[in-house]
């Protein structure tokens, strides 16, 4: 009789021995996050025309991102109090009454307060399920299971403004959230399910309310920089909202309770290399997604759907290009990591020579350049933090990735915003205000995207001599 064979890493072992229920639970949770910005982002004009909320567009967003951020930083200390099956199953049902709110408000006052639940539902689900990964799945099937994560969010920027524009044209907006709160309810009911009941988790850990605080505060301070309505007003809440936020990591250091692992404030280590990595370049690509369409309508003459397209196409490189590599072992994911930061940098300097030219073609090979990046390198920064921790971290750790993400997409915003808004943006979409946008808003992004290239080769480094 042969031996089972060894364990090697592929799509068979990320399914095997019994992974594949949670691995589809997880994908779905995932989902729900990836697709709700980009469909809500699709149908806020029908909203606006309805309930009169068009001041309040921005707000629709920052309400959800400042839920989601809060949620998210406090998942792995949640999923450890209360057990990550219960937690999730109630994450997903919190999202579901948010989506149950806004599908039924009378008002714009009820739709923000729902997408206000659905930030904190929603972050909570996408963190649980980043700590259930790190929980649930062993070191050499972090690439894979991150690879396919990366597919999730591909596809919700394909498919996500397809199905709120079906919901929009056909007049029945509503019926968006409708739809996503039966997909919450079956998220709670498949965790309740398919989680184990020896993941629960201590009913003795702390909650770090100190630290929560200064995130919810600095967030606060990046999203009022959307609308502040001048550059020095922006400027000056974006460097506050950011000085919260790093104060957050000090006091994080400090704490006998915390919410990212030990050393994550110091760039001399792994874990704080990587976040810092994940901060700076999801930060400096934001540019892209928010005032790309825009600008292509303006200058190419393109629909807002065709746009719309040309621009999911980052997302559809970040998909590919993490496939792709997601069996490199050894030297490589080091390699990787560099090469990633390289691509992505590159790709935020492509898209100030090319957007205000108006080059679809441009665009298109800029937006392939900048998901590449991400592609090639966000598993694997991903595993190298989790390698580096201990397993009573892993949890906490893999809840940091959620929350530096969603914190370097609040910040990344901001400074898109207040760089647009300087250079006439708010006050009416021209040639000469698009131009100036794709131009400004990229080039304000690149010293970020170089220091976070400075930072990813010192974690490539870091990543090579642990190999």
């Amino acid at each position: 009789m042969k031996p089972p064979p060894t364990p090697d890493g592929g799509w068979a072992d990320v399914l095997g021995e019994g992974r594949a229920p949670r691995f589809i639970l997880i994908c779905l949770g995932v989902w729900i996050g990836a697709a709700d910005s980009l469909v809500t982002a699709t149908i806020m004009p029908s909203v606006g025309a309805d309930l009169g909320g068009y001041a309040y567009f921005g707000w629709a967003t920052a309400g959800y991102l400042l839920g989601s951020v809060m949620a998210g930083a406090s998942s792995g200390l949640l999923a450890q109090r209360f057990g990550l099956r219960r937690a999730t199953a109630c994450a997903a049902l919190l999202y579901a009454l948010g989506c149950g709110l806004s599908a039924a408000g009378p008002d714009i006052t009820s739709f923000l307060v729902g997408r206000l639940l659905q930030g904190i539902g929603g972050g909570w689900v996408t963190g649980f399920c980043s700590v259930a990964i790190g929980l649930l799945f062993p070191n050499r099937l972090l690439p894979r299971v991150y690879a396919a994560i990366t597919a999730v969010w591909g596809i919700a920027s394909l498919v996500g403004p397809m199905i709120g524009g079906v919901f929009a044209d056909a007049g029945v907006w509503r019926w968006v959230f409708w739809f996503f709160a039966a997909q919450a309810v079956a998220v709670a009911v498949a965790a309740y399910a398919m989680l184990p009941r020896g993941e629960d988790g201590e009913g003795g850990s702390g909650v770090a309310w100190g630290q929560l605080g200064l995130i919810a505060a600095g967030v606060v301070a990046i999203g009022a920089a959307d609308i502040a309505g001048t550059f020095a007003r922006s400027a000056g809440l974006t460097a506050v909202g950011v000085f919260l936020l790093l104060a957050m990591v000090w006091l994080d250091e400090r704490a006998i309770v915390r919410l990212l692992p030990q050393g994550s404030g110091s760039l001399r280590t792994i874990p704080g290399s990587g976040y810092a990595s994940m901060f700076l370049l999801t930060a400096a690509s934001m540019g892209f997604s928010i005032y790309g369409p825009a600008i292509l309508q303006q200058l190419a003459g393109l629909s807002a759907l065709t746009a719309g397209y040309v621009i999911a196409g980052e997302a559809a490189a970040w998909t590919l290009a993490g496939l792709a590599v997601a069996h490199l072992t050894g030297r490589w994911p080091g390699r990787m990591i560099l090469i990633g930061a390289v691509c992505a940098t590159a790709g935020v300097g492509a898209s100030a020579l090319v957007f205000p030219t108006g080059s679809v073609v441009g665009v298109v090979l800029a937006g392939a350049a900048l998901g590449a990046g991400f592609g090639l390198s966000w598993a694997f920064m991903s595993q190298a933090i989790l390698g580096a921790l201990p397993d009573s971290e892993r949890a906490i750790g893999a809840a940091g990735i959620t929350t530096v993400r969603l914190t370097g997409s609040a910040a990344g915003a901001a400074v898109a915003a207040a760089v647009a808004n300087l250079v006439g943006f708010s006050h009416g979409l021209t040639d000469a205000t698009a131009r100036s946008a794709g131009v400004w808003v990229f080039v304000a992004a690149l010293p970020v995207a170089l220091a976070g290239l400075w930072t990813a080769r010192r974690l490539a480094g870091y990543r090579a001599e642990s190999a």
